[in-house]
């Protein structure tokens, strides 16, 4: 079936009902009995985009139902799953490989061409929080479908159970309970409510970013849910805290829980690194190391460190991370010490402060601290480094940005709880620090 133009209307209309019938059937004898639609579904040229939230489970396309089975993005390795791969293919699916940087650029632009067709595409569903949360906010939403500047359709997607079987969150049951809890259930409820049709004001179709968050906002208020700037990158939760990137919570959170576990004190280790150089240690090394004999603990503990192709970490890491649990030092002794661990003076500097920190060093320090993602990370350090003629920091630079500024010192004061930290808060107050407002902590089923 050729993708670059729509199949043909017989072969359409009774594969259509076809797919439409087993699709039908499928979510019913998983116990979806009920399908209650309020709202009116706009024409595809009235709205040749729809987008659906919250997303909280793999069974959110049961929407595709009363949609009348619309174009999706997806995944090009969905492609080799039974039966998924056949009904993606059937419905010219835009498929999005992560691998394949070019493979984004082509789906921009197979979304413009589709989505300014005049009519001749069905329309195009997109979840535009990218992944699955659980129902009591709205992730960021992505700007991919917000990028052609056409009129867009928001759909809420609603399961109002006595419990809730389907939701299917980064942190939760698997796919198996999700699946035996609901179908073992008597009967399952979804609401799909149809909003009307969001027309995009001339700057925000110049601005996708800018009509994403404001079609964001619109559903979250019909949902009654906060709008948050809370996203994933890869598997991790991160969300926007002034010019930063942080993990909702950072690895080294649950590095400090293992090591606790196994009735180590960060502080009676001997991290000796010498600043400036890496040393790439093996599992065996860093077993010996943390005084670790549990195999099983160490392989998870050595895990929370970035491994090159021969399997070894940088004992940098290892220390900075250690001397962080420890929580002996104040936030001013730590960031010393992460600048004197990771700052290079290069061969190119005839003159200069000394040694700075560079990009790769300074993403190091905010990856293993407070979880930013390295690309984040790396393209904040090329903005730190604009106001000078530098590449890198200096250490006085450095503090500047992590001790001695309003929101990121008591950010790093907030994750890193030194002991010497005023006003150190709960490591939940990362949403309240990004908000101006305070959380209370959340549970592991929130």
């Amino acid at each position: 079936m050729s993708y670059t133009s729509p199949a043909s209307r017989g072969l359409r209309t009774v594969c259509h009902n076809g797919v439409l019938g087993l699709s039908r059937l499928l979510f019913f004898l998983l116990g979806f009995l009920r399908i209650r639609v309020r709202g009116q579904r706009a024409s595809r040229l009235q709205a040749p985009v729809l987008v659906a939230a919250p997303h909280s489970t793999f069974f959110d396309p049961i929407v595709l139902l009363p949609c009348d089975l619309p174009k999706v993005v997806s995944r090009a390795e969905n492609l080799s799953v039974p039966v998924i791969g056949a009904l993606l293919r059937f419905n010219q699916a835009i498929l999005v490989s992560r691998h394949d940087p070019a493979s984004r650029r082509r789906v921009v632009e197979e979304v413009r061409r589709r989505a300014t067709s005049g009519g001749k595409w069905p329309q195009v569903l997109f979840f535009p929080e990218g992944t699955c949360s659980n129902k009591k906010a709205l992730l960021k939403f992505k700007p991919g479908a917000f990028i052609a500047g056409v009129p867009v359709q928001p759909v809420l997607i609603r399961y109002p159970n006595s419990l809730d079987t389907t939701s299917w969150a980064w942190r939760g049951p698997g796919v198996l309970k999700v699946l035996w809890l609901t179908a073992s259930q008597p009967c399952s409820i979804v609401d799909v409510e149809f909003l009307p049709v969001y027309r995009p004001s001339p700057e925000e179709s110049r601005d996708p970013t800018l009509y994403a968050n404001n079609v964001q906002r619109v559903m979250a208020q019909a949902l009654g849910i906060p709008a948050t700037e809370c996203e994933f990158v890869g598997s991790l939760p991160v969300i926007v805290v002034g010019r930063l990137k942080v993990a909702l919570e950072p690895q080294l959170w649950e590095l400090g829980r293992v090591l606790r576990k196994a009735g180590l004190s960060p502080g009676c280790v001997d991290t000796e690194a010498e600043p400036g150089r890496s040393r790439m240690i093996s599992q065996e090394e860093f077993a010996r190391q943390l005084q670790l004999s549990d195999p099983q603990m160490v392989a998870g503990a050595f895990s929370y460190f970035q491994q090159d192709a021969r399997g070894l970490v940088d004992f940098r890491d290892v220390a900075l991370a250690l001397a962080a649990l420890d929580g002996g030092r104040s936030l001013e002794e730590l960031t010393r010490l992460a600048f004197e661990l990771f700052a290079e003076e290069k061969e190119e500097q005839a003159e200069g402060p000394g040694r700075l920190l560079y990009k790769d060093g300074f993403s190091t320090i905010l990856h293993l601290l407070l979880g930013s993602p390295h690309p984040a990370a790396r393209t904040l350090h090329a903005e730190l480094c604009q106001a000078g003629a530098r590449q890198g920091l200096s250490l006085c630079e450095f503090q500047d940005f992590s001790v001695h500024h309003p929101l990121h010192g008591k950010l790093f004061g907030t994750y890193l709880r030194p002991s010497q930290a005023p006003n150190a808060s709960s490591p939940a107050s990362a949403p309240a620090l990004a908000n101006g407002t305070a959380q209370a902590p959340k549970q592991k089923g929130d």
